[in-house]
């Protein structure tokens, strides 16, 4: 049986990327509203409302979350682009996924703001040089992580969350 939490398996970075390899990723990253958008498409309320698995988030939940996550990567960038390995501060995705404007926003608003939140992250990826995929931020559970390895973790987390819903509506007929 297939983990429900990882529905394409666990993150795994296997770096240094090629020049084409960041190409697929900034790819994926670029896509990610499209196929969020897609995968929630025509799901009424009480579908939203479903969890994607037996003690998991709702559908609803998990399309309010990319955009924070989303949000929290662009902004780590920003800082590891302008600071020497700055010290991030991580949040509580969880207590976020719990507050009022999570369970009482439209996902319409969450997928504009994703829509928007992307088309400037991608066009401050795609001016990296490669020299600038070697910062990094300090990740004060995870240590030193470089740029060019959160654009694979976000590649990555992107298609997680999507998989997560299109995989629900699969098991589930919708």
């Amino acid at each position: 049986m297939t983990d429900l939490r990882y529905p394409i398996g666990k993150f795994k970075f296997e770096g240094p990327t090629t020049p084409e390899q960041r190409e697929e990723l900034l790819n994926q990253i670029e896509q990610a509203p499209n196929r969020l958008r897609a995968a929630v498409n025509g799901l009424s309320d009480q579908q939203l409302d479903t969890p994607y698995r037996p003690e998991g988030w709702s559908v609803r939940q998990v399309a309010h979350h990319v955009p924070d996550s989303h949000l929290n990567a662009y902004v780590r960038y920003k800082l590891a682009l302008t600071e020497d390995e700055p010290t991030i501060k991580p949040y509580a995705e969880d207590r976020w996924a719990r507050l009022a404007d999570t369970q009482a926003t439209p996902v319409e608003v969450s997928l504009a703001m994703l829509d928007s939140l992307h088309d400037r992250w991608v066009r401050l990826l795609r001016s990296l040089q490669p020299e600038d995929w070697k910062r990094a931020f300090r990740h004060p559970e995870l240590g030193l992580v470089s740029l060019e390895k959160n654009l694979a973790l976000y590649a990555w987390h992107g298609r997680h969350h999507v998989a997560h819903i299109t995989s629900l509506r699969e098991r589930n007929g919708w």
